[in-house]
């Protein structure tokens, strides 16, 4: 704790860089200030709290540092900043602070007024607080001590939390009037300074223009709605602001989608009753139009997810209805071979989503081979493998094989044709990238028969087309040709691997490892002996054998006569009771 402690003072005292006093009176970079504190103290991550926090510290280190308390511990004295105390730009500082901590915290509790709904009303009072702040700082500002673009951005700054208030109110023309003078004054002072300056009054200005465009919606100007929906294509709008968005376009899809009653696929006509699938059937040129607009790879598979997550939750509504139905007409005529308007709306649905796996992989799969042949990746980072390329691939063909499988269209024999020539183009170009792994690990011969494998795939897809004539095909000519420039790179990496592995024998039969001393008779130029490691002797020596020490087993003796020695053996006499008793008191010893 001491340490962030320590860490928000350093960058306090870099914030106070920014409070500077210039010839023309006290100034104030407020919105750089703004910026710096949020992005430095938890709004990247959108966490309120925390930044919250921050200005609560901030407020009383400015406190202590001003000498500006408000009475102590036991007892609360007001103060208020006048234009006397405006010589020290800390003091404008301050009550910005106080606007900057009641807004986070109606921020933090609008995140959880969506599953507290009292909260709200908590919500209301901390804005209205953060807008009284706002305009006490732009009162304070209107002193002749403060110089003029300091007075802009306070008025800009009042104007925002000002159109805040409103917006949530859903008072839309007073909100839409503060934001539109919010806007004007950043854009006059980004006029006003060097480009380097301006991108933060153009930010400011981009992220207030949703705001600006949904307010002019809800008051009646009904191409608002195409505003709305290319600044979601660019990304604007985001967090909270990008859910009223997408609720607004749903809402805006809803009313339209009340007069669509049908949809027409593969030659059948087909009822459409449920509102959920009239609402995506009646969005789906728009997303997909959004799509092909996308400028950047990042949007294109935001708008991806978004289009089949919407799809999931249409197909799930369809499917629960196709229970229901078929619980209704459980019966003789249930089991009939032809397939039901639901039943067929369900394919329909599910077609959608797996052609648009199959975009958005393949989408993918392009921008993943532009940065595999581009030389210039960093290599500090991971780049793009085949095998990430194969990956994608799969997904596709299998995406084809449920295609092919979905019911009502096993009779259909152009569709089926279409997906058979579907499944070689794609076969073709992951056999393509599986031969460029194995060209990696320098399997010639296998990546050369991949190769051949491709080219059969291609003229096959190019026969096939002619006679069915889909314009939807990718083009293999392009990949013929880069196979064939493949195929001789390979060659010719393979015969100078060859030569490599020829030329090794000959440099190993001059290194020889045998030892000095086995080699005194033979003269050779050997670096190696005048080096650190020379290889003079064999060390450590090798095992030699030696003999053992002898054992000695006597096995004789058992079989030796001994000559008998009972002559020389002294024969003891019988003496009888005298002779035993001398034998007790020793008197025969």
């Amino acid at each position: 704790m001491a340490a962030d402690n320590q860490k928000e003072a350093r960058i306090a005292s870099m914030d106070e860089n920014k409070e500077n006093v210039s010839d023309t009176g006290v100034g104030l970079e407020i919105l750089q200030i703004i910026k710096d504190s949020q992005q430095q103290h938890g709004l990247r991550h959108g966490d309120y709290q925390r930044y919250r926090g921050y200005c609560s510290r901030r407020l009383r280190r400015l406190r202590k540092t001003l000498g500006f308390k408000m009475g102590n511990r036991h007892k609360f004295t007001g103060k208020k900043i006048t234009e006397e105390m405006l010589s020290d730009s800390r003091y404008l500082l301050l009550v910005l602070m106080e606007a900057e901590r009641a807004w986070s915290y109606a921020m933090q509790l609008k995140q959880e007024a969506n599953t507290e709904p009292r909260k709200r009303f908590h919500l209301m009072s901390r804005l209205r607080k953060a807008a009284k702040h706002g305009q006490k700082l732009e009162k304070l500002c209107e002193s002749p001590s403060i110089d003029a673009k300091t007075k802009l951005e306070a008025q800009a700054y009042t104007a925002y939390l000002t159109g805040m208030v409103e917006f949530e109110l859903q008072e839309w023309k007073p909100a839409m009037e503060a934001f539109n003078k919010c806007k004007t004054i950043y854009e006059k002072l980004a006029s006003a300074f060097t480009e380097e300056l301006a991108v933060l009054y153009h930010q400011r200005v981009e992220e207030i223009s949703p705001n600006i465009r949904y307010c002019a919606y809800n008051i009646g100007d009904q191409n608002a709605i195409n505003d709305l929906m290319q600044m979601r294509l660019i990304g604007g709008g985001g967090g909270m602001m990008a859910e009223k968005l997408e609720a607004l376009i749903t809402q805006t899809r809803a009313k339209q989608a009340a007069t669509m009653s049908e949809v027409e696929w593969r030659g059948r006509t087909l009822p459409v009753k449920i509102d959920k699938a009239r609402i995506f059937l009646l969005g789906l040129a728009d997303n997909e139009a959004a799509i092909a607009q996308a400028s950047n790879e990042d949007t294109k598979e935001h708008l991806y997810e978004t289009l089949l997550s919407e799809c999931r939750d249409t197909i799930q509504a369809v499917r629960e209805e196709l229970k229901a139905e078929k619980q209704r007409e459980r019966g003789p005529d249930a089991d009939s071979g032809k397939v039901s308007n639901l039943q067929f709306l369900h394919s329909y649905l599910s077609y959608i989503k797996l052609c648009t796996v199959v975009k958005r992989n393949e989408s993918m799969a392009h921008t993943l081979q532009a940065k595999l042949k581009d030389p210039h990746n960093d290599e500090n980072k991971r780049g793009p493998k085949p095998q990430d390329l194969i990956r994608l691939y799969e997904i596709i063909l299998q995406s084809l094989a449920e295609l092919s499988t979905l019911q009502g269209l096993e009779e259909d024999h152009t569709f089926q044709k279409e997906m058979a020539l579907k499944t070689l183009v794609y076969k073709a170009y992951r056999c393509f990238f599986i031969a460029q792994s194995y060209v990696l690990v320098k399997k010639w011969s296998e990546a050369l028969v991949l190769y051949e494998r491709v080219l059969k795939y291609a003229k096959e897809v190019q026969s096939k087309a002619k006679s069915l004539g889909n314009k939807e095909l990718p083009d293999v000519q392009e990949l013929i040709a880069e196979v064939n420039a493949e195929k001789y790179s390979l060659q010719a990496a393979a015969i100078l691997d060859t030569e490599e592995v020829n030329e090794a024998p000959s440099q190993h039969t001059v290194k020889d490892n045998t030892p000095l001393c086995d080699r005194l008779e033979t003269f050779r130029l050997d670096p190696a002996l005048v080096g650190k490691q020379p290889n003079l002797v064999h060390f450590p020596p090798g095992f030699q054998p030696i003999p053992c020490k002898p054992l000695f087993f006597d096995l004789a003796l058992n079989h030796v006569a001994f000559p008998p020695l009972d002559d020389k053996v002294e024969q003891k006499g019988k003496g009888g009771l005298t002779g035993y008793i001398k034998g007790i008191f020793g008197f025969g010893s």
